[in-house]
């Protein structure tokens, strides 16, 4: 693509407002309202969110990752405990995710310190996925160079038979993470890049509001 058609890329927002007297004064309440809309509007993977870690150096990875649990603990998602950005949350705990819906014009940001989750919490999401996603949770060594796609697929090819007639339990390698949120951001598309844009900090044990410019 030339620079010139990049250049002239350029959508235009035109959703309704966020206002201060229009949000829950709880983020979390406040995430389920907008996050329930666009499962509604029928955003396409709307529990997926851009995922961001760095190394204890601050160089930084980014990577889309599915939410799968959400309470005032924190956001859940799930992973191989070998891969990058385990190693990376190992170095440094602190990360933030994105959402974005742009059939809604909407953005949340979140940032926090992630934590392990517990191995029974794992064990408890692992047990609902569907049998092929548990047998790929073992056959990957997720993040790590192979030779190529059927060195992959043999060992996929393995563990179904290893796990033939089986209960497939989770790899001892794989399981949660929590985000524990210290900021949430709500974003939403306005006219001439004049953004909405609501910021809800954790201070002193209670979650602050404060509009930013866009």
């Amino acid at each position: 693509m030339g620079r010139k058609k990049l250049i002239d890329l350029r959508t235009e927002y035109h959703q309704r407002e966020l206002n201060e007297t229009d949000i829950d004064k709880n983020p979390f309440k406040q995430f389920d309202v907008w996050f329930n809309e666009a499962v509604d509007a029928k955003c396409y993977d709307p529990n997926a969110m851009a995922l961001a870690t760095s190394t204890f150096e601050g160089k930084p990875s980014v990577r889309l990752v599915l939410l799968k649990m959400i309470d005032e603990r924190g956001l859940a998602f799930f992973t191989n405990y070998d891969s990058k950005k385990s190693r990376q949350i190992l170095q440094n705990p602190f990360g933030a995710v994105v959402f974005f819906w742009p059939e809604l014009e909407r953005q949340i940001r979140i940032e926090g310190k992630i934590v392990k989750s517990s191995d029974s919490e794992s064990d408890l999401y692992f047990r609902t996925r569907p049998e092929a996603s548990k047998i790929g949770a073992w056959a990957s060594p997720q993040s790590q160079v192979i030779p190529n796609r059927r060195y992959l697929e043999q060992l996929q090819a393995d563990f179904r038979e290893e796990f033939n007639g089986k209960t497939i339990k989770r790899p001892p390698n794989w399981g949660g993470y929590r985000l524990v949120p210290s900021i949430f951001e709500f974003w939403q598309g306005r006219a001439n890049r004049l953004h909405d844009r609501i910021q809800y900090s954790f201070t002193n044990n209670v979650w602050v509001t404060e509009r930013l410019a866009p």
